[in-house]
């Protein structure tokens, strides 16, 4: 059978990234126990409440074809979610709901980009993020970001790339670097999107996991809501990851025009899910601190375990759920660096190459396992490090 060009491209020319995980899971599978600390994956289940609300929608028949763009209580729960955090304007009619975050990044870039247009994103980035562009036929291009500056994006490294782009994907806070962008990042990123007619799409899913500082959506600076898609999803906020409720926000025309894909497309988000989503959203900001606060917990016991350590350099770890490291100092390779450990201590991570040549040197940690598991797993990380020190 031959196969389009196109599916045969969506990972390029390198592994997809995530060997080391694969590799682990065939130790659990053949009986040897690993430390998992690869992916986003909660250890703590969603909340049993959320799940009541699931069920008793769908006991009550809520288990037919469901509205594609989503339920308007739905729509409207996100729209003031967002208005609420960003001070923007926002209503139903600006929110499309779809099959989870990976589906909003998928549209909001079929909507922006042609066969043959570049799109750019931020590196590090989330893994899947380059495949996206290249599915629809366009060029994806890195802007590369740097662990000197605590991977804060530089104007000089976007500038140049800006004038030949018509879109820029964002994640703050970041996956994997844990970086929150400040208001001067931004202030840049939407002058420099506004110079050059680029399109901003602001992945914002870990938009509850704040440990320093604040997030700022970039959609409430001075005329980017008609310049801007912004990506949630209730996976992390609410570890509701295998539920698939994400949905895009944008200007009304654009939204219009995504929900045709949505209809060839998935036909929409099961009626049950969504009103599960709808109970979760109406519970405020309490189901959202309760899931952040353990990860908020697991920040301050890395750094009280890594601040001393002259050879493993901790990023700051202003969001997200997770830990970025430089272990630049060991002389390996992120990849050498994690396969090494796997093999040795039995403990998974991520090596920074999976993320980018921006992350090379570094692995990205996830903070995803009991604060015992996570606390004995860095300590003996540490100890493997220095074993590599000539």
């Amino acid at each position: 059978m031959k196969l389009s060009n196109r599916i045969q491209s969506i990972t390029g020319d390198d592994s997809d990234g995530w060997d080391i995980l694969y590799r682990s899971r065939d130790m659990i599978d053949a009986g040897t126990p690993v430390l998992e600390l690869t992916i986003g994956e909660h250890d703590k289940v969603t909340d049993l409440s959320i799940i009541n609300a699931m069920c008793e929608s769908a006991r009550a028949g809520n288990t037919g074809y469901a509205a594609v763009p989503g339920q308007q209580k739905l729509r409207a729960a996100i729209a003031t979610r967002v208005q609420s955090q960003t001070g923007t304007p926002t209503t139903a009619d600006n929110v499309i709901v779809t099959t989870g975050g990976q589906a909003a990044l998928f549209a909001a870039h079929l909507a922006l980009l042609d066969e043959g247009d570049t799109g750019l994103f931020m590196d590090p980035y989330y893994a899947t993020y380059p495949g996206g562009i290249r599915s629809i036929g366009s060029k994806a291009v890195p802007v590369p970001t740097y662990s000197e500056h605590n991977f804060q994006p530089q104007r000089s490294s976007l500038e140049p790339l800006a004038k030949d782009a018509k879109s820029l994907l964002i994640n703050s806070p970041n996956n994997p670097t844990g970086a929150v962008y400040s208001c001067e990042t931004l202030e840049m990123i939407c002058d420099v999107c506004k110079k050059n007619n680029v399109v901003l799409i602001s992945d914002e899913v870990y938009d509850s996991q704040i440990w320093e500082g604040k997030h700022i959506s970039p959609r409430s600076f001075d005329g980017m809501a008609e310049n801007c898609f912004v990506i949630g999803s209730m996976s992390k906020s609410h570890a509701m990851t295998g539920w698939r409720v994400g949905w895009i926000i944008g200007p009304e025309n654009a939204i219009e025009r995504i929900l045709d894909l949505s209809t060839i497309n998935t036909y929409g988000v099961p009626g049950f899910i969504q009103d599960a989503a709808t109970f979760a959203l109406n519970q405020g900001t309490t189901l959202e601190t309760e899931v952040a606060e353990v990860f908020r917990k697991r920040v301050k016991l890395a750094h009280d375990i890594l601040k001393n350590e002259k050879y493993i350099r901790l990023i700051p770890t202003q969001g997200a759920m997770y830990l970025m490291l430089d272990i630049r100092a060991t002389g390996l390779t992120g990849n050498d660096f994690a396969s090494q450990l796997l093999n040795a201590e039995h403990i998974a991570v991520m090596p920074g190459e999976s993320f980018g040549a921006s992350a090379k040197g570094h692995i990205r940690v996830a903070m995803t396992v009991p604060d015992k598991d996570f606390t004995q797993a860095l300590k003996r990380l540490i100890t493997f490090a220095k074993t590599k020190i000539g």
